[in-house]
């Protein structure tokens, strides 16, 4: 039988209690929010949305084309140049997602021939882009500079190593300093991906690799998404004016994709303004996070020391992970759960988000419904 296959996989998954559903949530959901990525609280701002409508007013609902053939706007244009400045780069290129960004970053930069180093907690984007690419694909321990540095010592030739800047299961943060140090002894280019230090981490919230001193150097290439921090939809990547090129001439997810759509791209541009002028929202979402992670491990929670703004507390099980959370969110909490085979140590766990805009007593209420719906 046709997909047959499938069932067995569906029986697995259901045992090992691993099953996923979709949620359709309503426009004015009455839960507390600890579980999406939106970390300034902006997708529902009102100049955001805004720009969303008023972008959709004069472009119209979509895109129309390919951004080589009718998909680039003159928005489009804005929002990649004033991206590129406020991160400090050379050039920005801007994609219909995160994940389609860093696929062209790592499969344009990673030809036959050449070495990717990947760290071994890299988000599913980054592995895909390894998988993708023509070159040889190593995976290194987590978070470790000398064993990029072990893995470029192997090999003669083009290479880039290709590291989360933020991890997104745990929320720690990669060492930045020394992993471009271990680049440059061997020649080696260095990828990031920026997704959850936008908007949170670097002065203003210019990202981990402004506050790691990278910015603008010609041999650091920048992946964002525009779905975290600023309350959109997109990514782009940040980088020398001659590698955005390259990705404009060689990168097939750039090439034979539709472009961002308008709205998508208004209402980036409007948080992104936003952030210049509020640069205190930055600094607001970390302080939420050392706030929740103090709370939990006061009441007993073995929760991960934050980096920026995702908030780890493990749990004992699968399982026991998937029923917390809903119990959680019978209660009015909101929160993530994360387990295999999203997290590459096996560790279920569930996974809070602080945003910039929570109160004091909405920190408390959450830490209260998970200390209460404990397993």
């Amino acid at each position: 039988m046709a997909f047959g296959w499938i069932d067995e996989q569906a029986e697995s998954r259901r045992r090992a209690g691993l099953v996923r559903t979709l949620r359709p949530r309503p426009a004015d959901s009455p839960l507390l929010d600890l579980a999406s990525n939106d970390y300034l609280g902006l997708a529902h701002h009102p100049e955001v949305a805004e720009g969303a409508a008023r972008a959709a007013r004069t472009w119209g609902g979509g895109a129309t084309g390919s951004r080589l053939v009718t998909g680039t706007t003159e928005l489009h244009g804005e929002l990649e140049r004033e991206l590129a400045d406020f991160c400090g780069f050379e050039a920005a290129l801007v994609f219909s997602s995160g994940y389609a960004a860093n696929l062209a970053a790592v499969t344009a930069l990673g030809p036959h021939g050449s070495l990717i180093v990947s760290d071994a907690g890299n988000h599913a984007s980054l592995i895909d882009g390894c998988r993708l690419a023509r070159g040889t694909t190593q995976v290194v321990a987590h978070a470790e500079p000398d064993a990029v540095r072990k893995a470029l010592q192997t090999h003669d030739g083009p290479a880039i190593a290709v590291s989360d800047t933020v991890f997104s299961v745990d929320g720690d943060a990669a060492p930045l300093a020394g992993l471009a140090e271990a680049c440059r002894e061997y020649g080696a280019g260095l990828v990031v991906d920026d997704a959850h230090g936008l908007g949170v981490l670097g002065d203003g919230g210019r990202g981990a690799p402004y506050a790691a001193g990278l910015a603008g150097a010609d041999d650091v290439v920048v992946t964002v998404t525009l779905s975290k921090s600023l309350g959109s939809q997109g990514g782009a990547v940040l980088g020398p004016a001659r590698v955005i090129d390259h990705l404009v001439n060689a990168a097939r997810t750039f090439i034979f994709d539709t472009g961002l759509a308008p709205a998508a791209t208004g209402a980036a541009l409007a948080a992104l303004r936003l952030l210049r002028r509020e640069p205190e929202q930055a600094a607001r979402a970390r302080a939420v996070a050392g706030e929740l992670h103090a709370r939990l491990t006061a009441a007993g929670h073995q929760a991960v020391r934050p980096d920026a703004a995702v908030v780890s507390v493990r749990a004992p099980s699968p399982e026991e992970a998937v029923r917390w959370a809903a119990d959680c969110r019978a209660a009015g909490l909101a929160v993530g759960c994360f387990r295999p085979p999203s997290v590459p140590d096996g560790i279920s766990r569930l996974r809070l988000t602080a945003r910039a805009d929570l109160t004091d007593g909405q920190i408390a209420r959450a830490v209260r419904i998970i200390g209460e719906t404990r397993p």
